[in-house]
């Protein structure tokens, strides 16, 4: 479908990319990810001819049709109602439209057989394309991604960039291409959009490209994984916790591979240093070092996943109940948000507050906050609550003529300038990046700024609206973590289930004007919710799979290792020493084979293509780890008898 071929492409004196390479095949379902500024986008723009790569090849065929939504999209406007604007992606169909209304207007005066041919040549060609039903198609998308009927007859001007983008997307839906291009597609949507996305594209015959920070849509959607990172491009045969899992083990088996080279090293420079010394061995010594100055070098695993290395503190414990509702009314002059709504917000309690947008999320999380105070009925404030809000507004709050550092130390003067480095760092602000003025700032460094500066307050009880808005998966993580080791009580909104399903333990959401309480984390409500519905609708409950449990491969040897070297029995010390020579031949052949064979499985898993087929990466990385025991255990023994051979020499 398209294929890119030693593709390079510099930005000044960088190269973002280096010879990477990727074959795309009709069909797939591609996550295509990596840290902020290793080109994702870009790559996007190469792919439908916005830049021009610095060398290489991209080749596709010449009737590929592609839809590209980008973030560039959020500024498009127009005066015309979003219904219009989503059908302007049936061009051709409204181009006949319009040509066939002209000819009905004719044939009220002119009758001859030439214009009823036309007529009908049109109407065969509409009825082809599926015309009669481009409007309910697009009423149907529009529908999915958040808008009533009424919406589809405002003009698209007056919706927000937000909503805006969702018409647009729409728009690309409708076109039906045969790949496409979506960058960060979840940023403007909520929950039920999401979902329902997400199977559309599941059910979308073309190929899907998919730019997104959100690990939960990914891992529904996408069924091939391509990390951008270091120039190249690395393709997992799997969604993007196959992904996760492929890679930790590929790490894994470099750290093993490094770890044991060191140690391979070490040996050998011990070994040589004694040998070569005496005459009988400097040929052994000359040839280990030969073999030593031609090994490759593995390289050291590069540590991708920054760790949270601080801990919240606040000056006082919250007593049982930190907020209590009841009664709550909150009505608008276009809808009811809250009716006689009733709930408790408990010591220890980590909330998702979750539904569709309009449903009143972010008016009861005001409430919560103290930010809303026009409702009727009660609220209640318990014992010792300090509390700190985070919403996106907050971002514009920040100095921009300060430094990083400079804005924390004057929130936070309790925290000395090593404590607040150490958060900053958590949040990926390393080195000189504290000194950088919030004005250069892109939104997202900007968000952690205000993150860093919300969670070292001395709060017992933290209201986040937002907090993973424009955070990239690496920053979603470091924040994920930092709620978990946080001791106090905090409720949350957030669109992320992947987010939400590792810090809460409670999910609130909003039905018939109730606030409503289910005790679990996200995937347990989403499943519990999904039966709800089926029972709702009167259908039948399928049960959950039985999950088999995988065998894990088992080292040969009694705990990994390698037995002991058996002494050699006899009373002459001459035919020990030669029995023990021929051993150490024999193993030092051994050896031999053995680097060979681990150098081959080596060369097998360091070619990207072996990943594009999930079966064969994991027989090969298999053989591998076995041959590597092998060959620690022949090493091991090695090193033994020549211990051995030294003793009896001496």
């Amino acid at each position: 479908m398209i294929a890119i071929n030693n593709l390079t492409f510099e930005i000044g004196a960088r190269a973002l990319y280096d010879e990477a390479n990727w074959h795309i095949k009709p069909g797939e379902k591609i996550g295509l990810i990596g840290a902020n500024g290793t080109g994702k986008t870009t790559l996007l723009k190469i792919i439908v001819g916005d830049y021009k790569p610095t060398s290489g090849t991209i080749s596709m065929a010449k009737d590929l049709t592609m839809g590209y939504l980008n973030q560039d999209l959020l500024s498009y406007s127009s005066d015309k109602n979003i219904l219009h604007v989503a059908m302007e992606a049936f061009e051709r169909q409204n181009q006949l439209h319009d040509e066939i209304e002209i000819l009905l207007q004719k044939l009220e005066t002119d009758y001859s057989d030439e214009l009823l041919n036309k007529l009908s040549d049109k109407q065969h060609e509409f009825e082809l394309l599926d015309g009669y039903n481009i409007e309910y198609k697009a009423h149907e998308i529009l529908a999915g991604l958040g808008f009533n009927e009424a919406d589809t007859h405002r003009k698209l001007s007056t919706f927000s960039g937000g909503w805006r983008m969702r018409v647009m997307l729409a728009k690309i839906l409708l076109q039906a291409p045969d790949i496409l291009l979506l960058d960060e597609p979840t940023n403007h949507l909520d929950l039920p959009s999401i979902q329902w996305l997400e199977d559309y594209l599941k059910a979308f015959e073309g190929a899907v490209i998919i730019v997104s920070h959100d690990r939960w849509f990914l891992d529904k959607v996408i069924n091939r994984t391509v990390e951008s990172r270091k120039g190249k491009l690395t393709v997992y045969a799997g969604n993007y916790s196959f992904y996760i899992d492929e890679k930790a083990q590929r790490e894994d088996i470099q750290r093993g591979e490094f770890k044991n080279q060191q140690s391979k090293i070490k040996q050998e420079e011990r070994l040589i240093e004694r040998f070569r010394a005496k005459a009988s061995k400097a040929k052994m010594a000359q040839s280990r070092i030969k073999a030593l100055d031609k090994l490759e070098r593995v390289d050291a695993v590069d540590d991708d996943n920054p760790s949270v290395n601080f801990s919240f503190r606040f000056s006082k414990q919250s007593g049982r109940n930190l907020v209590t509702l009841e009664n709550v009314t909150k009505k608008y002059p276009a809808i009811d948000i809250l009716d006689k709504a009733d709930a408790i917000i408990e010591k220890g309690d980590k909330i998702a507050l979750i539904g569709a947008n309009g449903k009143g999320k972010s008016t009861l999380l005001r409430i919560v906050a103290n930010a809303d105070n026009e409702f009727e009925g009660k609220k209640e404030i318990g014992h010792n609550v300090t509390q700190t809000f985070f919403a996106q507004h907050q971002l514009e709050s920040l100095h921009l003529e300060s430094q990083i550092l400079q804005e924390l130390q004057a929130f936070a003067p309790k925290h000395t300038e090593t404590e607040l480095r150490s958060i900053l760092g958590s949040f990926l602000f390393t080195g000189d990046d504290v000194f950088k003025k919030i004005k250069v700032l892109s939104g997202g460094e900007k968000s952690r700024v205000a993150l860093a500066k919300a969670l070292t307050a001395d709060a017992n009880f933290l209201v986040l609206d937002e907090p993973t808005n424009h955070l990239d998966i690496a920053s979603v993580n470091i924040l994920i973590q930092a709620l978990q080791q946080f001791e106090g009580t905090f409720i949350v909104v957030s669109h992320d289930r992947y987010f939400l399903d590792n810090v809460a333990n409670k999910i609130w959401y909003i039905e018939n004007q109730k606030v409503k309480v289910y005790p679990g984390t996200y995937a347990e409500y989403e499943e519990w919710n999904a039966k709800r519905k089926l029972e709702q609708k009167g259908l039948p409950v399928a049960a959950a799979p039985k999950v088999e449990k995988k065998e894990e491969n088992q080292p040969a040897g009694r705990h990994g290792k390698p037995e002991p070297v058996k002494q050699p029995q006899s009373d002459n010390k001459f035919q020990q020493l030669k029995k023990l020579n021929q051993d150490l031949a024999k193993m030092e052949e051994q050896m031999t084979e053995l680097e060979k064979q681990v150098k081959q499985f080596e060369t097998q898993l360091a070619d990207e293509k072996l990943y594009s087929d999930a079966n064969k990466s994991r027989e090969v990385t298999r053989n591998y780890d076995i041959k590597k025991l092998e060959l620690s255990a022949v090493q091991q023994r090695w090193e033994a008898l020549a211990e051995q051979i030294m003793e009896l020499e001496a």
